[in-house]
């Protein structure tokens, strides 16, 4: 197989019996039931774009030169990093940045991986069987164009306890081996995409103590594996509104759901870690924040883009000349242009890392993950500012297609510079649905915490910063500069 249609990935969630539980209810057929086929088809026509953007979104597989998606691609060059990130770009504009979890966020993940599987096989290679199953799986996940999620944080409890991990019975761990596998049990969040996915991962994310061999794991299976259970939070898509309405609910709800793992058999060709604690705790040097950031950065620049052009237009159809819109406007794009660097710089500055692959230089990418969880709520505050009451003076499609309500919703509730009735409702209805509705609520949550929190990305940067030698020299030089000024007099 190759890079896949959207028909072909609707047929494939289609054929899979997953249990999904939405609301009071098991959800059969995520293409159908109302509250999920908007976004399924949404992501269907990502899967379009690929061979609509063809020369941008393809690129051959190097083995056997069938087309993928080029969020697969393993960089060999500076070059290569800034063709992923037209690529990239391209797939984010489907959504507009707002869906966080389009395929693409995994697989980049899983091609850093790939790349680094010498850091997975462990420096004595006693895991050499799990990194070659994990170097199978990518393949696969490339050739056959699978959707995946992840669910890779343990359930809060309690926030005392629950990060000493040993005899914690909640999170996800081993209970069994098989002469097929092991057997796990437990629970993780968050599962974003789950009703949209075709397979699921486990892999680390924040170190485990001396003795959590238990919890030292790293597979993938499909979702519809025995005992594997999906709790999707309540829907904010809208269902039964008119696209006009609510054009972001109806599309983009790409939904979140917690895992439940009921004695879940994981064949052991599934498998990538079981138990090898130390090797769970060197994953981060695979550079994996480096590739993930440039995907979520890019996504990034296109919402931010998305959200600068919703607020220009706003103030416009107001006639908002006023300086305090300007300077929420200019503010706007200031975070537009510094996210735009960031991506820019982080290819241009790529280095080399090994076996002849090369990543994004993390520097200009580190900031943005703490800055854009902070940003991305003042967007939101901003385009509620700049729309104030308008944004809960918007006729709806009915209202504006009521032939004695119409004549009256063009005379009163039309914008400035001959902007229709019509115009002014579509455009604030989008930005409310943007702020103001469940959808908009659950992205700035998400916003803030899907690469944990601003502050602890601020430690992280500054205590993984182990070279300060030019703020040391320019430092020392002053001091240096004032101990001759004593010593002179």
């Amino acid at each position: 197989m190759s890079a896949r249609t959207g028909a072909q990935f609707l047929q494939g969630l289609r054929q899979t019996s997953r249990t999904v539980w939405l609301e009071d209810a098991q959800v059969k057929d995520v293409t159908t039931h109302p509250a999920l086929t908007g976004a399924a088809h949404t992501l269907a026509s990502v899967f379009d774009r690929q061979h609509q953007y063809a020369t941008a979104c393809l690129i051959p597989d190097p083995e056997t030169g069938e087309p993928i998606n080029i969020s697969h691609m393993v960089p060999r060059s500076v070059d290569d990093l800034k063709r992923r990130n037209q690529g990239l770009s391209r797939i984010s504009e489907a959504t507009v940045g707002l869906m966080g979890r389009t395929p693409d966020y995994m697989n980049v993940k899983f091609a850093c991986f790939a790349a680094r599987q010498a850091i997975w096989a462990g420096e004595d290679r006693r895991n050499a069987a799990g990194a070659a199953h994990l170097v199978a799986f990518q393949q696969r996940l490339a050739r056959e164009d699978l959707s995946l999620t992840h669910t890779i944080i343990q359930p809060t409890v309690d926030k005392v306890t629950d990060p000493q991990i040993l005899g914690n019975t909640v999170t996800l761990h081993k209970v069994d081996e098989t002469p097929n596998g092991i057997v796990v049990r437990g629970a993780r969040i968050l599962a974003t995409l789950a009703p949209f996915a075709d397979e699921i991962a486990v892999y680390p994310a924040h170190p485990l103590p001396p003795g959590a061999e238990a919890y030292a794991l790293a597979f993938a299976i499909p979702v519809d594996t025995p005992g594997l259970i999906f709790l999707c939070r309540d829907s904010v898509a809208a269902a039964d509104a008119h696209p006009f309405d609510r054009p972001l609910s109806s599309r983009f709800d790409e939904q979140d759901a917690f895992v439940i793992f009921d004695n879940v058999e994981i064949p052991r060709a599934c498998v990538f870690l079981d138990g090898q604690v130390d090797i769970y705790n060197s994953i981060r040097q695979t550079g994996i924040l480096e590739n993930l950031t440039t995907q979520t950065t890019i996504r990034a620049l296109n919402k931010l883009e998305f959200a600068y052009g919703l607020a220009v237009r706003m103030a416009e159809t107001l006639n908002d000349q006023s300086s305090a819109t300007q300077e929420m406007l200019g503010e706007l794009l200031s975070y537009v242009e510094v996210t735009r660097s960031a991506v820019l710089l982080s290819a241009e500055h790529g280095r080399h890392v090994g076996d002849g692959v090369w990543f994004p230089d993390p520097r200009p990418l580190v900031p943005m993950r703490s800055l854009l969880a902070t940003w991305f709520p003042r967007v939101s505050e901003i385009i509620t500012l700049i729309g104030s009451h308008n944004l809960l003076a918007t006729p709806s499609r009915r209202q504006l297609d009521d032939v004695t309500l119409r004549p009256l919703l063009d005379a009163f509730l039309h914008g400035a510079n001959g902007v229709s009735a019509e115009d002014r409702a579509a455009l604030f209805r989008l930005a409310w649905d943007f702020v103001g509705s469940g959808l908009g609520g659950r992205n700035v949550l998400y916003e803030r915490f899907y690469l944990t929190s601003a502050s602890r990305n601020r430690i992280r940067a500054h205590q993984s910063n182990e070279d300060r030698s030019r703020a040391n020299t320019l430092l020392d030089g002053v001091l240096a500069a004032g101990r001759c000024v004593t010593a002179s007099h």
